[in-house]
């Protein structure tokens, strides 16, 4: 999958942003992305940079179809 990590139990991608207002555009849209498949990211930033990690909270904290089928989703929100 394009740029996400999948280690210890978690998909992990790091995004980087022209600016803040550009982060905190993109993170809304992975809410509402996370709301309509009610599969919430773990997930900061700092300025221009957004870290999502994402695992199934339900499946005993590992990576499952869910998490990468979401992540897959974000892709396209960027790539």
């Amino acid at each position: 999958m394009q740029n996400w990590i999948e280690e210890n139990n978690q998909l992990k991608r790091t995004f980087e942003f022209k600016n803040f207002i550009e982060a905190w555009g993109f993170m809304s849209q992975v809410a509402l992305l996370a709301e309509k498949e009610n599969h919430h990211p773990e997930w900061s930033n700092v300025y221009n940079i957004v870290k999502i990690v994402l695992r199934t909270h339900d499946e005993g904290f590992k990576v499952t179809d869910r998490d990468r089928s979401l992540a897959k989703k974000i892709n396209k929100l960027v790539d």
